[in-house]
């Protein structure tokens, strides 16, 4: 199957840079939103990026047009929807949010389309399960921030098609970036080794074993990682983390999957990190 017209739904950070990679692919986009407002947000934020780029030499002002001209901002969703060859939700990591949204564009797309979603730890088959083309539906779970980071992990359900697989595998590489088959279990392969790992970090704090600089230190200087665990849950956003914990917890039954109670407070406490100017470290200026 030949993909060419790519509808992004959710028009947030993971939204737009979909749209913004898929469109400097070559491909046709429309990004939707529900308000105008967030439409906006999303094209001005893929503006900004694309014009980083050129400044940095790695594209021309010539290139940036183009990829701008390939991207239909809309926040009506049968319009987003009436054309595409594959819809890519981005919304928020919500399961009653994306079983309706899906139920929704069922009916509005084309009978071909590809339905894929970008969740990073929910159940695509159940979310399959409310639509009349299982087989057509499938998890493309992109990393964040997408420009830069290469992986996808594209999730089978318990009916994704064969043909629709090696499609989105396809589409990925054209995207240029690298995907790796997972199956559908909860928080696919990424959430389910980064996200323990995290909460453990966080227990560290909790039972006084050291500060939460000395945790990202231990991690960044003795296993270089990039980035400490701390750090990047802050970067995520604790709330995030606190809901791929809960559902790791909640699909395995396991213990091990026990989310934090210090991550808990800080959430009830709405520090959730970087977009709200603290969690574990302080943002504000």
């Amino acid at each position: 199957m030949n993909i060419q017209k790519v509808t992004v739904i959710g028009a947030g950070q993971m939204g737009s840079g979909i749209a913004q990679v898929a469109a400097g692919a070559g491909l046709d986009v429309k990004l939707h939103d529900i308000e105008e407002e967030y439409v906006q947000k999303g094209l001005q934020r893929i503006g900004k990026n694309l014009a980083r780029q050129v400044e940095k030499g790695r594209l021309t002002e010539e290139e940036k047009e183009g990829v701008l001209g390939r991207i239909q901002g809309t926040n009506r969703l049968q319009e987003a929807a009436r054309e595409a060859d594959i819809v890519v939700e981005a919304v928020v990591e919500n399961l009653h949010v994306k079983t309706e949204l899906f139920r929704q564009l069922d009916p509005l797309c084309p009978d071909h389309a590809i339905l894929a979603s970008n969740t990073s730890s929910l159940p695509i088959t159940e979310i399959a399960a409310v639509t009349q083309r299982p087989e057509r539906v499938i998890g493309m779970h992109f990393m964040n921030p997408v420009p830069v980071m290469k992986l996808v992990e594209v999730i089978r359900g318990l009916a994704t098609g064969e043909e629709v697989y090696r499609t989105v595998d396809e589409l990925a590489r054209r995207m240029g970036k690298s995907p790796v088959e997972v199956n559908d279990y909860p928080g696919f392969v990424s959430n389910r080794i980064l996200m323990p790992m995290i909460n453990e970090a966080i227990y560290t704090v909790y039972e006084g074993v050291a500060e939460p600089e000395a945790v990202d230190q231990v991690m960044k200087l003795g296993m270089n990682h990039p980035m400490g665990p701390i750090t990047l849950a802050d970067f995520i956003g604790l709330d995030t983390c606190l809901y791929i914990m809960e559902t790791l917890y909640e699909g395995f039954g396991d213990p091990k999957y026990r989310p934090c109670p210090l991550l808990r407070k800080y959430v009830k406490a709405g520090w959730l990190g970087r977009k709200t100017g603290r969690g574990f470290y302080n943002y504000e200026r």
